[in-house]
């Protein structure tokens, strides 16, 4: 069969020419986007170099043929492994998602969109290696930060008004439509190409969203976004090819995504394509929990000192009542058994519980041997969800995008605590300067975890100089995160 692609005289639909026209045309001039992709990129790094601590990470992690080295492939932060950029893309994408840490976007959809910098830097890797072995130009990290900002805003803005969520569809589809856009870019694509990749995005068939939910809940949620993110390099390859595009992937009558896939509604949006997204985003800083439960487990927190102040200690608690958002009450609310890590992360009775009982909350808080413990499954039944509507409308509204809980604890005495409210996470935008330090100081500790000695201070010397950092070849800086014998 020839390899040459009939042409088709249909216009793409609109949705996916301002995508690709985004990518092609915008010039990124914020520099607060920039600084926050810059921490950004550092933080998410970070949480896959947490990640490779835990053996059920691991075990996924390298080439799809064991003990296989792709002579100049992508490099994975943290290991050996020296792999082509589609499979790099998935252990570079599953390590950053494993323990729920990296940054996160609410909206309509909800989702995280440093889980794109999969593929960004598989591919960034990639194509400077072979650049260099050519004797071209090589990309630096400054691309990557550029490429991160559009990704994110992709997957943002898209998000803001369409709820994937509520049709059964997980928000991974969001990455690798981000994703494929990006990185067709960084490859060379023509327009027409790009137009191609991203139509075969939302040609694929997108994840359900069993694997997030009881009584499904279960680890796949953690490599998900992994998968999304190699699948749109794979995509972006394919189209580099001359493989054809689909022009009404979204619109088209009966077969068209709207109408499988999202109960014949069409996308809307509040905003155009800038950098938005980035410039709000939503850090974790604190507790590896989901996002809406971040100002809850602050709450826990504080509750847990006050506690300790009056002479009391969770066995003292009679009820516990967390007013919260509607998005929060139809995600994390659960009652019940709790099967996994993944389970658990995702309840906010279980994030709450934690705090109080031991005043802190860890990745580590989520494995077999801490929720085995019965105080916790007890504590647990004592804790309620209530909506406030006001707080759900703060939730989505733009000038605002808060995330708040408020904590109030009744004892068995009669006696209570005033409510514990917190509003804003501290990695949120509001919140920026406060959390910052904060952000630089877990990125050194995830450094720590597998990094020592002169290696370790090599990575952290460039990576803390902005400007630097910026102008470091991208193959440069992933050959001091390999990690040597």
């Amino acid at each position: 069969m020839s390899h040459l692609v009939a042409k088709t005289s249909q216009d793409f639909d609109q949705v996916i020419v301002d995508i690709v026209d985004y990518v092609e045309n915008y010039e990124v001039s914020s520099d607060v986007a920039i600084e926050t992709a810059w921490y950004c990129f550092l933080d998410t790094i970070g949480c896959g170099l947490e990640a490779l601590e835990y053996e059920a990470c691991t075990k996924l992690l390298g080439p799809i043929v064991p003990e296989t080295v792709v002579k100049d492939g992508a490099r994975v932060p943290g290991t050996h492994y020296e792999l082509d950029p589609v499979q790099a893309a998935f252990n570079i994408g599953t390590i950053i998602r494993w323990l729920d840490f990296n940054d996160t976007w609410l909206a309509a959809e909800w989702g995280h969109p440093s889980d794109n910098l999969g593929g960004i830097l598989a591919t960034a890797d990639w194509i400077s290696r072979k650049n260099r072995k050519r004797g071209l130009p090589t990309l630096a990290v400054s691309d990557v930060l550029i490429a991160m900002v559009k990704a994110h805003e992709i997957q943002g803005c898209i998000a803001l008004e369409n709820s994937f969520n509520k049709v059964g569809l997980d928000h991974v589809v969001l990455v690798k439509v981000a994703s494929v856009a990006v990185v067709a870019k960084m490859m060379g694509l023509s327009r027409t190409e790009s137009l191609n990749a991203v139509s075969l995005a939302w040609v694929d068939g997108q994840s359900l969203r069993t694997y997030r939910h009881f009584p499904n809940a279960g680890s796949r949620k953690s490599w998900a976004a992994g998968d999304a993110t190699s699948r749109a390099v794979r995509l972006a390859l394919m189209a580099a090819t001359g493989e054809m595009g689909y022009p009404t992937a979204l619109t088209a009558k009966t077969w068209g995504f709207y109408d499988v896939s999202f109960k014949g509604r069409h996308f809307t949006f509040q905003r155009g394509y800038g950098s938005y997204v980035m410039e709000n985003i939503l850090f974790k800083i604190s507790f590896p929990a989901e996002f809406h439960a971040q100002t809850a487990a602050e709450a826990a927190m504080t509750i847990f000192g006050l506690m300790r102040e009056k002479g009391k200690n969770a066995s003292d608690i009679e009820s516990v009542t967390i007013r919260t958002h509607e998005a929060c009450v139809r995600i994390i609310d659960k009652k019940g058994p709790l099967n996994n890590p993944a389970d658990r992360d995702h309840c906010i009775q279980y994030m709450v519980a934690i705090p109080l009982l031991f005043g802190r909350l860890t990745a580590r808080d989520y494995e077999d041997d801490i929720a085995s413990q019965p105080e916790i499954d007890l504590l647990r039944e004592k804790i309620i969800c209530v909506e406030d509507s006001e707080l759900t409308a703060d939730y989505h509204d733009p000038a605002k995008r808060s995330i708040a809980n408020g904590l109030t604890v009744r004892f068995k005495d009669g006696t209570s605590f005033d409510e514990v409210f917190v509003e804003y996470p501290i990695g949120h935008a509001r919140r920026r300067v406060e959390g910052m330090p904060l952000l630089l100081e877990k990125f050194e500790r995830n450094l720590g975890r597998i990094f020592s000695g002169e290696q370790k201070l090599s990575i952290l010397n460039l990576a803390l100089d902005r400007d630097r950092l910026e102008d470091t070849a991208v193959d440069t800086l992933m050959d001091l995160l390999v990690l040597r014998d």
